[in-house]
């Protein structure tokens, strides 16, 4: 695997919603930053490793991007919060966030930028794609400024978020993709906003993803059970489905981690309607509620044994990455 230079996050204006953020004497050893688009992406996509590492002590830090006040609001009574009617669903979808953090054990989360910073994009090819406050119309490097103040803060060995396609190709989480490599790259650049803190370099950098076999396998599950749903999704539904062979991370939850990860997304209830070990989106079509997560790793070097999947992110990072280099930060190959 190619090594990269690190990139960043959200600053101290990306507030933290469960609460102040943490002093550099406080930090945990180890410590991971995740950036998602909306809220409940951070839970379909990885509850179980939040869940894991918030419960063996380690710093778990989410930035959301946005509110999600476009999305489709499944429970009809809750159908008045959506755009076209009270607007409301953003604060809604916050108050389910929190909510969710609380089921996985994550205490330190936050909006880039400050809750409504920037507003949800819309579906790609949407009017909403072109609001001045829209996500997708964000300056890359303003809003890569404030995760940088993040990444400078709590000094995370590990970052996650979307490959460059956004996992399925949604305008924002394509963006957030942009905004965590560009912020990982500017983070380590003395040069750039020293008034954000001092440089520092992530030592690792994933993109979460889902091996298209296990996709296969799940949808397979879903066919033969019973389910409450319209229809079922197929593997190209999936968001960031792959090849297996471009996985090389892998947490497995036990039953106490993929409970915390049912119930995480059990909160995003305008969201998420979740049946068993299956879910739907507002689709209705039935998707694997998937009790193992899959990533691949894109800059810095794998801890595991040649020809090994990682089972753990910080695997390989004997001592805090930090000291600071600049370099530009190569994407991995498609």
């Amino acid at each position: 695997m190619t090594a990269h230079p690190p990139p960043a996050t959200a600053g101290r204006s990306a507030q933290c919603a469960g609460g102040s953020p943490p002093r550099h004497s406080d930090l945990p050893a180890r410590r991971l930053l995740l950036v998602h688009a909306h809220p409940d992406d951070e839970s379909i996509n990885h509850g179980v490793t939040m869940a894991r590492y918030a419960a063996e002590g380690a710093l778990v830090t989410l930035v959301t991007c946005t509110l999600g006040e476009e999305g489709e609001v499944i429970p009809a009574g809750l159908a008045h919060l959506a755009p076209d009617r009270d607007d409301t669903l953003g604060p809604h979808r916050a108050d389910e966030l929190a909510a969710a953090m609380r089921a996985l054990g994550v205490t330190d989360h936050r909006f880039l930028g400050g809750a409504g910073r920037y507003r949800d994009s819309g579906m790609m090819g949407a009017p909403q794609n072109d609001r001045p406050n829209a996500f997708w119309q964000a300056d890359l490097d303003e809003a890569a400024a404030h995760l940088v103040a993040v990444v400078r803060e709590i000094q995370p060995q590990v970052l996650v978020t979307y490959d460059p396609n956004g996992g399925y190709g949604h305008p924002d989480h394509i963006q957030a993709h942009r905004v965590a490599m560009r912020a990982a790259e500017l983070a380590a650049q003395a040069e750039f906003r020293p008034d954000l803190g001092p440089a520092y370099a992530i030592g690792k950098i994933y993109w979460n993803c889902n091996p298209r076999s296990e996709v296969e396998r799940g949808l397979a599950r879903l066919r033969t059970a019973g389910h409450a749903f319209l229809g079922i999704a197929s593997a190209d539904d999936v968001p960031g489905v792959v090849p297996d062979a471009d996985v090389t991370a892998t947490i497995a939850g036990n039953e106490t981690y993929a409970a915390a990860k049912t119930e995480a997304m059990r909160a995003h209830a305008t969201q998420i309607a979740v049946d068993g070990p299956f879910f739907a989106l507002s689709n209705d079509l039935g998707q694997p509620l998937f009790r193992t997560e899959h990533y691949q790793l894109v800059h810095g070097f794998s801890g595991a044994a040649e020809g090994e999947l990682e089972d753990d992110l910080f695997a390989g990072i004997a001592v805090p990455a930090g000291a600071a280099r600049s370099g530009r930060i190569e994407e991995v190959a498609e």
